[in-house]
């Protein structure tokens, strides 16, 4: 038998085709070298609790308290390699807290409305501390309103404070939280989350695709406009890094942002459909946002481009805290507690062109 070879012939090509193009291969690198630096610095930390953790706040990169359900709350003083469990001020859900100082914080509690034993008993109620959480002291903000679900507060160091929740609860207080009243916003919605920038400019944002703007302290609220593909957005978070630049997201993995301080809204491309719970923007073009499945989104172009960052765990993420661009927490269910602090802090791209 005779096996017969034949030549074979590559097809013709010029070494050019094989070049991609420079933009294309500018976006690469920046990917790859973002990639490479969100790879490893996120990771887990022991919390000491298996609660779900529905709010972290930090003073400095070394002080830091995290709270969630059945009263849980704990505390670091050493950036959270260590965590202490702290007496429970409360067998509530705890949503929220803010620390002035070392020494004086706020909870936000809710009761289950299968423990209330009075009709008129407040569902939800303040705590606040002026010992570093060692006692707490009750507060009730919604007066008659007994009804009233709040999830989130929001504080600023001119004294002022909101706290807010369902069907467009919105509470403030001018004296440090001595006092609280009503304001009024235009819509019934639950409202999920907010930013303050002063005592004057906030937005908050909540389910119907919900995102309001004040100038006046919350005297009086205006509606952005959003672009198509907005039915049915429940929005989460918002951040904002001066009066007029900020981003919202969402269900699905939806991002907004916007250029003129909330008059309007457009979307950005997440590269995930994972539920957000919440969003940093460290500045103009470096951001954050987490949410389900242990989902880690960064940026470093203000949102134009998102990558996923690997975050050590597959549980609902649902705050996100940051005190600079090296030291941040993100902290869901299961107790779960992980926290940024890379080898070297990710750079953004610089980009030569019209100024």
């Amino acid at each position: 038998m005779r096996i017969r070879i034949t030549q074979f012939k590559f097809p013709s090509f010029h070494p050019s085709s094989l070049i991609p193009h420079p933009c294309l291969c500018l976006l690469l690198l920046l990917s790859c070298q973002m990639g490479a630096q969100a790879s490893s610095a996120w990771s887990r930390q022991a919390s000491g609790t298996m609660a779900w953790l529905h709010a972290v706040y930090f003073l400095d990169q070394d002080r830091g308290w995290a709270v969630g359900g059945n009263g849980a709350l704990v505390k670091t003083t050493d950036g959270g390699n260590s965590w202490t469990t702290l007496r429970r001020p409360t067998e509530d859900t705890l949503r929220d807290l803010y620390f002035v100082d070392e020494f004086k914080g706020w909870l936000v509690c809710e009761r289950s409305i299968y423990l209330l034993k009075e009709k008129d008993e407040p569902r939800t109620y303040l705590m606040k501390t002026t010992d570093g959480g060692a006692t707490w002291q009750r507060v009730n903000v919604i007066d008659k309103d007994a009804d009233v679900r709040l999830v989130r507060a929001l504080f600023t160091t001119e004294g002022r404070a909101w706290a807010f929740g369902e069907a467009g609860a919105l509470y403030t207080t001018r004296d440090g939280g001595k006092t609280w009243g009503r304001q009024r916003v235009p819509t019934q919605h639950l409202l999920l989350g907010g930013d303050f920038l002063n005592a004057d400019e906030g937005w908050l944002v909540g389910t119907g695709a919900t995102i309001l703007q004040t100038a006046d302290g919350g005297e009086t609220w205006r509606t952005g406009a959003l672009s198509s593909g907005t039915r049915g957005v429940r929005f989460t978070a918002v951040s904002f890094v001066d009066r007029w630049r900020g981003w919202a997201v969402g269900t699905e993995g939806r991002v907004f942002a916007t250029i003129d301080g909330g008059r309007n809204w457009r979307a950005q491309a997440s590269n995930v459909t994972a539920d957000l719970n919440d969003v940093k923007f460290l500045n103009a073009y470096e951001g954050w946002a987490v949410g389900a499945q242990g989902t880690v989104i960064h940026t470093m172009d203000g949102g134009q481009h998102w990558t996923i960052a690997p975050s050590g765990t597959t549980h609902p993420l649902e705050r996100l805290f940051f005190v600079n661009r090296q030291r941040g927490w993100a902290v869901g269910f299961g107790g779960t507690i992980i926290s940024y602090a890379p080898t070297s802090p990710p750079r953004a791209p610089e980009l030569k062109g019209r100024s």
